[in-house]
């Protein structure tokens, strides 16, 4: 866990198969307090066996700020993943949450908004982890030279770090989703409204890659209505939301892509709160 001491802190929760030190651009210019870490399972945190339940990720996290004497309310920077975590940490604490941040989230009543046929597009979709073979030196060789291309805007010593690890590490992006549809919906569904806080979503507008090996361009184009329809929904759920849009921005790799955009929301979402 990285701390940044200060008032109204940022606390980042990476997407899946991400880790703290990749939302190190982020924290390094911040001028409010901030916090990166790693998930028990993920980067260097703990070990831990994956996937693990939402309420199990709060608890844990809850711990660790706990411990490093970072106190709250925090405003809370959920990435992908990262946003349900954020969002059943609101859920189950309202009290120590200032603000959200939810970076293209992804939503448990998500194939309300998806065109016919997603449900079952998305079966087909999802690796079967247990057939993936280790990567081959060509595809290493590639993975090494795309991480690096993507971590670009970090320093060389911490991009170093990361490349190593996410070429080695790169079932964990697997591994952390296996029960989304098993466990975490339900508990986000079963855990009633968010509080009455502060809350921006930013929708990545670019050409998902992975969608593009199953989907057609219409097909593309109903799912990034799809998204940009719930995104707009859950902001209105909400008095006192923002939905922002990052033209060209991945899913993925927005923070970095967008570093200046995804700052000035975080910097106008404190610069909101009472």
């Amino acid at each position: 866990m990285r701390i940044k001491k200060g008032e109204r802190p940022v606390v980042f929760l990476p997407g899946a198969g991400l880790v703290g030190l990749d939302y190190y651009n982020l924290h390094e210019r911040l001028e409010t307090g901030s916090v990166i870490y790693d998930r028990a399972g993920t980067g260097w945190g703990a070990p831990a066996t994956l996937p693990r339940s939402a309420a199990d990720v709060v608890g844990e996290l809850r711990s660790l700020l706990a411990a490093e004497g970072v106190a709250g309310p925090y405003v809370l920077a959920g990435h992908s993943l990262g946003a349900f975590y954020a969002r059943r940490y609101a859920q189950l604490h309202p009290g120590e949450v200032a603000g959200l941040l939810l970076l293209d989230p992804g939503h448990e009543d998500i194939f309300d908004f998806m065109p016919e046929g997603a449900a079952e597009l998305n079966e087909r979709m999802k690796p079967d982890l247990a057939q993936l073979p280790e990567l081959t030196g060509e595809q290493v060789a590639a993975a090494r030279k795309g991480w690096g291309e993507a971590l670009a805007p970090l320093p060389e010593d911490v991009r170093e770090q990361l490349v190593d690890y996410h070429v080695t590490r790169w079932r964990v992006a697997v591994e952390e989703t296996l029960n989304f549809e098993s466990e975490v919906y339900g508990e986000l569904r079963a855990g009633g409204p968010l509080p009455d806080v502060p809350l921006m979503v930013l929708t990545a507008k670019g050409r998902n890659p992975y969608w593009a090996q199953f989907m057609t361009e219409e097909q593309m184009k109903q799912a990034h209505d799809g998204i940009h329809a719930m995104h707009a929904a859950m902001v209105a759920s909400v008095s006192r939301g923002e939905h922002r849009e990052l033209d060209g921005a991945s899913h993925q790799f927005m923070h970095l892509e967008h570093e200046d955009a995804v700052l000035a929301a975080i910097r106008d979402l404190v610069g909101a709160l009472p």
